[in-house]
């Protein structure tokens, strides 16, 4: 009877029309957009679509560089004006892929998948396993399905900087010159870091030679247009006047941006249904916002080890805990100790939390400032939390570790508190 009841409650939940979302996929934040619905981005679309132009003639399109703040619209746009030169290609065969380097942080695994991608097993006979090969054997395997089904590929690198060198790069941007494939390969390589390009081995930068484009920022008009464009997500008369505008000056005032905008939209639709209300609120909006941020830095620090979140929640717990800017390496040591401590983790080398440090603040969760003190000071190394990020959040986030709780101890987030 208990089993029969369950189902029935869930079948009446499944045949339940959705009172909130009409069509939810149009505020995922992965979802691409059709071209009218691309706001305030007429300028780069044209940039790019000129610097791929050869490509729909059969020749090598130029390689750019994509930068700019996160959600500034670098790879909707890469996407789009790929996806228009392939349409408008005639008789040219031109593959495409996108590879997040994120996810396929190695060279080898970004190799697997573009050759994934574009094959067609069936009219090249070869096979690519996800894993298993030598990065040589991925490259041999690529190169000759290029050459059996393409005339040019546009190869899109999201997050390219997320790969610790730059060999895939040269790699591919000389693939032609040495012989290796007679495709035609463009890459569009997408950082969010604004110096990246300069950091580009002087070796890599001589072969890729790329165009480079910048991304600003959305203003807060062109948010409230770009989730305009997808209000028809939700079911008529759902959105309250106040919650577009909400969604787009909270992103305004951080970065500009769009995929935060949707994010919190999109959460506050989600609340809104959890909460069994009719309309999506302002109340909606600001819890969302809260969740969004949560997330991003759950996203941003979720991989990081114990170790580097102590170090992080050393800093967060130093400014809950003093009015100060910025903590020397010396108080930051002092306060990661205590944590361990607190924690039962065995603490690490002074030299090691200085690495740990760098690596936080080359994450861009940390700012770091050196100074000179003289003969006797030496140099001094002075760390805060990057002001755009929101300390309670990042502190609660940092502590947010199953291995922080000991063997019926209190947890972590408890004994925080103290410091």
């Amino acid at each position: 009877m208990d089993k029969e009841g369950s189902q029935d409650i869930a079948a009446e939940i499944f045949a339940q029309e959705d009172p909130i979302f009409r069509n939810k996929s149009l505020v995922e934040v992965e979802h691409v957009p059709s071209p009218e619905r691309i706001v305030g981005r007429d300028d780069e679309i044209r940039a790019l679509s000129t610097e791929l132009r050869s490509a729909v003639n059969g020749d090598s399109p130029e390689n750019v560089i994509l930068y700019g703040e996160t959600g500034t619209g670098k790879s909707l746009v890469a996407k789009h004006v790929a996806k228009a030169a392939k349409s408008n290609a005639g008789d040219v065969r031109i593959g495409t892929v996108y590879v997040d380097c994120s996810t396929d942080d190695t060279e080898t695994q970004a190799i697997s998948t573009i050759a994934r991608t574009l094959n067609d097993e069936s009219e090249t006979d070869i096979r690519v396993p996800e894993t298993g090969l030598a990065k040589a054997a991925y490259y041999t395997r690529l190169y000759t399905i290029l050459d059996k089904l393409y005339d040019v590929v546009i190869i899109i690198l999201d997050e390219a900087d997320m790969h610790p060198d730059d060999q895939i790069l040269m790699s591919l941007s000389r693939a032609v010159e040495t012989g290796k494939t007679g495709c035609r390969i463009g890459l569009i390589a997408i950082s969010n870091k604004v110096r990246w390009a300069e950091d580009l081995n002087d070796r890599v930068k001589s072969s890729l030679q790329p165009r480079e484009l910048n991304f600003h920022s959305y203003d807060a008009n062109q948010l409230r247009a770009i989730l305009g464009h997808r209000r028809d997500a939700f079911r008529e008369g759902v959105l309250s006047d106040d919650v577009i505008p909400l969604c787009a000056a909270y992103a305004a005032q951080d970065h500009g941006d769009a995929r935060q905008a949707i994010d919190v939209l999109r959460n506050a639709g989600m609340l809104a249904q959890r909460d069994g209300s009719d309309t999506v609120t302002r109340d909606h909006v600001e819890d969302a916002k809260m969740e969004a941020e949560k997330d991003r830095f759950r996203d941003l620090i979720g991989g990081l080890t114990v170790q580097k979140k102590l170090v992080l929640s050393a800093v967060t717990a130093l400014h809950k805990g003093t009015d100060d800017d910025e903590f020397s390496m010396a108080q930051i040591i002092e306060t990661y100790t205590k944590l361990c401590e607190a924690t039962g983790t065995s603490t690490r080398s002074d030299r090691r939390v200085r690495d740990f440090v760098r690596r936080l603040a080359f994450l861009d969760i940390l700012e770091l400032r050196k100074q000179n003190l003289g003969r006797a000071g030496g140099i001094t190394i002075y760390a805060r939390l990057q002001p755009d990020h929101d300390l309670d959040i990042v502190h609660q986030t940092a502590m947010d570790d199953d291995q922080f709780v000991v063997g019926g101890a209190e947890s972590e987030n408890a004994s925080l508190d103290s410091f």
